[in-house]
């Protein structure tokens, strides 16, 4: 059984108080394409719920439903007749799962290779090859050591599951 928790609620509220003016219209969800490619396993009004509500343990613990399927297209923010801003309250829902480490492995797999590359997906030798062959020009990322100043500022490395590590 779920269990209110206000202090999560007032958290929630206090990082972005337009939560307060979702009256659970259900239009999100209506034109979220996650939602219709999920057949509603993923679902943003009941995310926006289960956090006016103070579900800590649904949203963070158990993940039902799994904010980490928001794919940020801020569809269900244009939408939104009282325009809630849901990516930013799904956003502060994922940095409390991985505050516990409730990460899904494609985004480990992805911050290890920023930290290890600068860039999520690393540029395939492949593709380096024929962007020369084409004369275009050389892709430049962030030099590594700053990403990863950045990384340890943020305590990244220190909520990335121990084999991952």
């Amino acid at each position: 059984m779920s269990v209110i928790n206000f202090e999560f609620r007032n958290e929630v509220l206090k990082h972005n108080a337009s939560l307060s003016y979702c009256y659970q219209c259900s239009t999100c969800s209506g034109g979220c394409p996650v939602a219709l490619l999920t057949n509603g396993k993923y679902n943003p009004r009941k995310i926006i719920e289960e956090a006016i509500l103070g579900l800590k343990d649904k949203l963070v613990e158990k993940q039902e439903p799994n904010s980490w399927l928001c794919s940020t297209c801020q569809k269900c923010v244009e939408l939104c007749p009282q325009k809630v801003e849901l990516t930013e309250i799904f956003t502060l829902i994922k940095n409390l799962c991985f505050e516990k480490s409730k990460v899904p492995d494609g985004f480990i797999a992805q911050g290890q290779a920023v930290l290890e590359n600068g860039v999520a997906i690393p540029y395939s030798k492949a593709i380096l090859t024929r962007r020369e062959k084409l004369g275009l020009p050389t892709i430049k990322t962030a030099p590594v050591d700053e990403i990863k100043k950045i990384l340890i500022e943020t305590n990244f490395e220190k909520h990335l599951p121990k084999e991952s590590a």
